[in-house]
C-alpha cells in the first residue's frame, strides 16, 4: 500500500496533466462542432480497423472448417460427376432403358475424407499416412485422390490410421490413358522429381502431344475412369523402339498434400468376384 501511494505521489503531476488533457479534449470536442465531427469521424475509421482486423483473425482460425467443407463438398461433386459419366456411357450404348432412374445402387463411388499425418517425397520408396482407419471403412487396396488427382494406393490399415503407397513409389503401377484416346499403358515414378512420373508402354504410332492431359484408365476396380493424374511435358524412346515413354507432370503437388480422399467402391467386392470367376473357367 505505501508502494502504491509513493507512486502516486511521484508521478502526480503526470497524472493531473492527463487529467486536464481529458477534460480539455472532451470540452473541445463536445462545444465545437467542427472539432465534434473530426472526433467522430476518426472514431468510427479506427473502429471499422479493429471490426475488420478482428474478423481478419477469426477467418484465419476459421480456415480448417471451411477447407474441410471445401474438400466435402468436392468429394461429393466427384462422386455426382462419375456417376453421370458412367450413366452417360450406358445410354450412349443403349446398356440401360432411358426410364431407369438413378438411385443409390447406382452409385458406384463414393469418398471417405481424411487428413494426412505424414507424407515422404524424397525417399526411393515413398509412404502417406492418414488419420481415417478400419474404423472409418479404409481397407487396403483404395484409392486415394486429392482436389487435383491421383494420390496413391492404401496398402496397411489400422483401426484410427492407414498407409497408403504413394504415386511416389516404384511400387506402385496406375493404369492410364491419354484423354480422349484408347491407348493405355502404365504409370510410374522414376525417382527423379516429386513433380513428375512416366508413363511406359505408349504406342510409337501414335501421335502424343505436350499438354495433352493424362487420366485414369478405368481398367481396374480401384480407379474409376477420367480421374485426372497430369499433363505430357516430353516423350522418350524406350528400349523397345515399338514404344514411347511419355514424361508427366503430375497434377497432385505432393509437397504440400494435407488433405485427401478416399474411393470406396460400392461394386469392388462383386467385381472380383466376376474376374475370379473368369480365371477359374
Amino acid at each position: 500500500m505505501r508502494n502504491l501511494l509513493d507512486f502516486f505521489i511521484k508521478y502526480s503531476k503526470w497524472f493531473i496533466f492527463i487529467i486536464y488533457v481529458i477534460i480539455s479534449c472532451m470540452l473541445l470536442f463536445n462545444n465545437n462542432p467542427y472539432q465534434h465531427y473530426i472526433y467522430l469521424t476518426s472514431a468510427n475509421k479506427v473502429s471499422s480497423l479493429v471490426f475488420k482486423t478482428s474478423g481478419m483473425v477469426t477467418s484465419y482460425f476459421h480456415l480448417h472448417d471451411i477447407n474441410d467443407d471445401l474438400q466435402r463438398r468436392n468429394a461429393s461433386l466427384e462422386s455426382e460427376v462419375i456417376w453421370l459419366r458412367k450413366e452417360l456411357a450406358r445410354r450412349q450404348e443403349n446398356i440401360i432403358a432411358d426410364s431407369i432412374a438413378r438411385d443409390s445402387s447406382l452409385m458406384q463411388f463414393d469418398f471417405i475424407l481424411a487428413h494426412v499425418i505424414s507424407n515422404s517425397v524424397s525417399r526411393a520408396n515413398n509412404y502417406i499416412t492418414i488419420e481415417k482407419g478400419k474404423l472409418d471403412s479404409v481397407k487396403p487396396e483404395m484409392g486415394v485422390v486429392d482436389q487435383n488427382g491421383v494420390v496413391g494406393i492404401v496398402n496397411i490399415v489400422g483401426d484410427h490410421s492407414a498407409r497408403v503407397i504413394s504415386l511416389l513409389n516404384p511400387k506402385m503401377r496406375l493404369s492410364c490413358k491419354v484423354k480422349g484416346r484408347e491407348y493405355f499403358g502404365s504409370l510410374v515414378w522414376d525417382g527423379k522429381s516429386p513433380h513428375e512420373a512416366l508413363l511406359e508402354e505408349m504406342p510409337r504410332h501414335e501421335k502424343f502431344k505436350k499438354g495433352d492431359t493424362i487420366v485414369t484408365s478405368g481398367y481396374s476396380a480401384v480407379f474409376p475412369e477420367g480421374i485426372p493424374v497430369g499433363t505430357i511435358i516430353s516423350h522418350e524412346k524406350e528400349h523397345d523402339d515399338n514404344f514411347y515413354a511419355l514424361r508427366i507432370k503430375l497434377f497432385t503437388d505432393f509437397t504440400t498434400l494435407s488433405t485427401v480422399r478416399v474411393i470406396r467402391n460400392n461394386m469392388k467386392d462383386e467385381l472380383m468376384a466376376i474376374q475370379e470367376g473368369e480365371e477359374n473357367d
